[in-house]
């Protein structure tokens, strides 16, 4: 019935039509059994057998199975009162559409789970395991996964704590989805929700196919996976082909996930370990309403790559907004940042996101590959404050790669605070970048770079509008080889902050405050000590300084960071007025 079991021997015999095995007590052999007990109960110390109770399928029209520290496995499983007693005799079945394991709220099964190509349901009658009674079971994994679906799908896992132990913590996955199907076939319907995982190499896994075979109509909310080894939430497909770009999966969201102190692998020197949330060979994904924070810590790879709170690659249409990632490390010199789109991405979206406190970029945009996957592309109304801890090469927004085009970057609120010796500026630009726009974002620094832009780009490769530059004491901006500390000169010399003959942009002071995340704003399930957004007392004091996005065809959505409706030109910054505390 089931493969991939990770050292896991399923055990136990067929089923009967009623859910029963032979070797268990069937309805006529009970009958039979309760006489014999009744004669011989004082002589022999026969124990009475529980009375038979009809069985009726359940809302799905499926059957519904109970595993319980009180039960028996030579019972048939199918009422609280002849529930089974272990996860290894349950691990036997044969899941059919509409099928639920439930194991007892409270209690601890030592083992796994495995649903195999023979079993699982369908869209509309999934199998369910979950727990019942008071509080969740929870699972505990000896060096396998703690639950494995191969090859098969409609399946809902929810309220459930699955841990593994230290061979799992090196090798395992706490919950993982497996297709290793020919052809670019889809597997329609995972649900996951209300878990926490725990001590796995990574917390929930989807794991695609070579040849482009997956996962279809996924979603996992209301989720915490936390200290477990590479990451706390990954998916990952075939290796990348930009002309012919096949992802493995297909519509997912992640909701309300937090995923906290994934630390990474001190031992591995050849790929990034550490990551809160990382979506790879995706179409259509989105993440929203989710936290990752002190994740990275013990990662060790080169310095090549690292990790990131929250990020995608290969990957297209994706909607990263009202996530907040803060205090997330790397333990190489690259990475470590709050939200990324790396390699490959396209067409895709980060918008009312919060990032602070990271190790590498609050948020960045970047590509290895010398190819033109890595475009349309848009970063807006999110706020970075105090990023780039660590590594003085990124800063609140970053954009550089081998090759990225068509990147909008615009209404975002960035502020750059120096920590100790590593000034990073609050943007960084990079070559080589192809019709990159940066509009109406405030850029501030209490003392290092406002801009970092290694390359003299001209208003084809980037094209700067509307943004606000300030710093403490003059401008300091780096352009190419030459720094400017006059925002008047850099336009004339440049061609930048130029819309026609209009001169945009400014070096008003944007009067940053902190502010609560508010009801209206990202809303997001657990996050923790967040310290909060930034917004501007004097942003109406910088509204002439923007350019109309609207005016110049770009539609900049319905709301600002904080919730607002947008009406007319949005101002500069993150927050369409004076933010929520004004």
């Amino acid at each position: 019935m089931r493969r991939h079991n990770e050292g896991t021997e399923a055990t136990g015999s067929p089923e009967r039509a009623d859910g029963s095995r032979p070797g268990a007590i069937g309805p006529r052999r009970r009958r039979a059994a309760a006489g014999l007990c009744a004669t011989a109960l004082l002589l022999a110390g026969c124990a009475m057998p529980r009375p038979h109770v009809p069985l009726q399928a359940n809302a799905q029209g499926g059957r519904t199975f109970y595993v319980s520290p009180q039960g028996d496995d030579g019972d048939d499983g199918r009422t609280p009162q002849t529930a089974w007693r272990t996860l290894r005799h349950a691990d036997a079945l044969r899941f059919k559409p509409g099928d639920r394991l439930r194991l007892k709220g409270g209690a601890r099964f030592t083992g796994t789970l495995s649903i195999g190509p023979g079993d699982a349901g369908d869209v509309r009658r999934p199998v369910v395991i979950e727990s019942y009674g008071s509080g969740r079971a929870t699972i505990a994994a000896v060096g396998t996964r703690g639950i494995e679906v191969h090859d098969t799908s409609g399946v809902s896992i929810r309220d459930l704590v699955i841990v593994g132990d230290r061979a799992s913590y090196r090798l395992q996955d706490g919950i993982a989805f497996v297709s290793d199907l020919p052809g670019d076939r889809k597997l329609p319907y995972v649900r996951v929700s209300g878990v926490e995982v725990s001590g796995f190499r990574n917390g929930v896994r989807l794991h695609g196919g070579a040849a482009g075979s997956g996962f279809r109509d996924v979603r996992i909310t209301d989720s915490v996976l936390h200290d477990n080894q590479d990451a706390g939430l990954v998916t990952d497909g075939p290796a990348f082909d930009a002309q012919r770009p096949a992802y493995a999966h297909d519509r997912v969201t992640v909701s309300k996930v937090t995923a906290y102190a994934n630390v990474g692998d001190p031992g591995a020197r050849d790929r990034n370990t550490g990551s809160g949330i990382v979506l790879g060979s995706v179409s259509h994904g989105l993440v929203e309403q989710s936290v990752a924070h002190g994740n990275g810590a013990a990662s060790a790879a080169d310095a090549k790559e690292g990790p990131e709170g929250i990020w995608t690659y290969n990957s297209t249409r994706m909607t990263f907004q009202r996530n907040v990632s803060y205090d997330n490390h790397t333990g190489s010199r690259v990475d470590g940042g709050g939200f990324g789109l790396d390699n490959n991405v396209s067409d895709s979206l980060m918008q009312y996101n919060l990032a602070y406190g990271n190790d590498g970029a609050g948020f960045l945009a970047y590509t290895a590959v010398l190819n033109d996957a890595h475009k349309n592309n848009t970063i807006r109304f999110n706020v970075s404050h105090s990023n780039a801890r660590k590594i003085q090469e990124y800063g609140g927004i970053v954009a550089f790669g081998a090759r990225l085009t068509n990147l909008a970057i615009y209404q975002n609120t960035v502020l750059a605070t120096a920590n100790g010796p590593v000034r990073a500026p609050a943007l960084r630009l990079e070559p080589s970048l192809g019709s990159v726009t940066v509009r109406n974002n405030v850029l501030a620094t209490d003392g290092p770079p406002v801009v970092s832009a290694l390359g003299a780009f001209d208003t084809a490769a980037v094209l700067m509008q509307g943004n606000d530059y300030h710093g403490a004491g003059a401008l300091n901006l780096l352009w190419g080889d030459r720094w400017y500390s006059d925002l008047a000169t850099w336009r004339g010399e440049t061609g930048q902050e130029q819309l026609g003959p209009q001169a945009t942009g400014t070096d008003a002071d944007p009067c940053l405050t902190q502010v609560p995340l508010p009801t209206a704003g990202p809303r997001v399930g657990s996050a923790g000590p967040a310290r909060g957004a930034l917004a501007s007392r004097c942003a109406d004091a910088l509204k002439g300084a923007a350019v109309d996005l609207r005016a110049i065809g770009v539609d900049p959505g319905p709301v600002d960071y904080f919730g607002a409706p947008l009406s007319g030109s949005p101002g500069v910054g993150a927050a369409a007025h004076a933010g929520p505390s004004a």
